[in-house]
């Protein structure tokens, strides 16, 4: 097997991610589709995602794609995590990890409303409040989840929850519409920074009812984009990435007819039959700051190669989930945070050299200006963030 080096590695990562600023593309499309897809569980990432990445990018140039064009749509996917989707990619994930997880939460749902006392048959409530909510939606509407609410009596119910409080059922039922693809997120009632969607069904969004894909070809779509994005990576990243079993990426594998490389750290990674070239290293070292739950950042479940093992538990939450990171050819040296006038100022994890420096001093003021006094939240921070003192 040809070995690939962790040089290289971070080289594929500077261009096919379009982070490095020589690489950067000209739309939220194509940025996307660099990535395969965005994260979404806060909304400002993807807005920042893809500020790294196109340049004299603006907020209503994401809002056009979002929500005009709608050629990104937001869908509930792997790991039952909200991801930005190029619009094409979407039946290959309905009819696989979207599916998975629709059935996964469904179960769990209908046994919480058991448990809640909403009902004795939580599988027959759960039909009814979704079939309730997609008929107040039949109009092609696009409403809150308060107004749906108030108008759908059967999204009135509270359920507790793990501390013993109770909530309002109504986000769960939305949510599970959503995973099954019969309603979508679309246009936001707040800021850009913040989550209020407007609830509106699928088809009407598009325009259109594609078809689902069946479950192995669904599953190889998502593994051949990931292994264009991402690749080499090994079978654990992948089944990581997916929320899936091995059983289904090693047939995704054997379906795209994936090509085994040998990692430089050890173990074995793959990559798709025409990606076998050596990638050449960068021209010259480069800078990136990235959001929280950035793309990149989460991209594989081993990260050695772009990532000091010892840096990890600063950078990642217990439960994987990455902070901002601020970025020197290829690795991850510290994170980013913001001052109270929206500044953003570079948190090294290490000692960097002067050039490291005055780059990532240039994305800071990158970033600044494009935010324009704009404070992000996230009830993600890492402890480096948390931790900062800022000068």
């Amino acid at each position: 097997m040809r070995v690939v080096t962790d040089d290289e590695r971070r080289a594929r990562l500077a261009t096919r991610h379009a982070i490095s600023p020589t690489a950067r593309v000209v739309n939220p499309v194509a940025a996307t589709r660099a990535m395969t897809v965005l994260h979404a569980t806060e909304p400002a990432t993807v807005y920042l995602s893809l500020q790294a990445r196109v340049e004299g990018l603006s907020v209503a140039d994401v809002d056009r794609a979002l929500y005009d064009e709608r050629s990104l749509v937001k869908q509930l996917a792997m790991r039952r995590t909200l991801f930005v989707f190029p619009r094409d990619l979407l039946p290959a994930a309905w009819g696989s990890a979207s599916a998975r997880v629709a059935t996964a939460l469904r179960a769990r749902l209908a046994k919480e409303v058991e448990l809640s006392g909403l009902s004795p048959d939580g599988a027959a409530w759960l039909d009814a409040a979704c079939a309730a909510v997609l008929a107040r939606l039949a109009d092609g509407g696009e409403l809150d989840a308060q107004t749906l609410r108030e108008q759908v009596p059967e999204l009135a119910g509270r359920m507790g929850t793990v501390n013993g409080a109770t909530a309002s059922v109504a986000p769960r039922v939305l949510t599970q519409l959503a995973a099954e693809t019969l309603l979508v997120r679309g246009r936001n009632g707040g800021h850009w920074r913040t989550s209020r969607p407007r609830w509106t069904l699928m088809a009407g969004w598009l325009g259109e009812e594609p078809a689902p894909w069946s479950p192995g070809p669904g599953y190889a779509e998502l593994v051949r984009r990931w292994l264009c994005t991402f690749g080499p990576g090994t079978e654990a990243d992948l089944v990581w990435w997916l929320g899936s079993t091995k059983a289904a990426v090693r047939q995704a594998l054997t379906d795209v007819a994936a090509v085994q490389v040998a990692l430089e750290g050890g173990g074995v990674g793959w990559v798709l039959p025409e990606d076998e070239e050596p990638v050449p290293a960068a021209d010259e070292p480069w800078a990136a700051l990235l959001p929280v739950l950035d793309a990149t950042t989460m991209g594989w479940r081993d990260r050695d190669f772009y990532l000091d093992p010892h840096h990890t538990p600063y950078l990642f939450d217990s439960n994987g989930n990455g902070g901002t990171t601020a970025w020197w050819n290829g690795r991850i040296v510290g994170c980013w945070v913001q001052d109270d006038a929206g500044v953003v100022h570079v948190v090294p994890s290490e000692s960097l050299a002067a050039d490291a420096r005055a780059a990532l001093a240039v994305e800071a003021a990158r970033l600044t200006e494009w935010v324009a006094g704009v404070r992000i939240g996230t009830v993600y921070p890492s402890l480096q963030m948390k931790s900062a003192v800022l000068p």
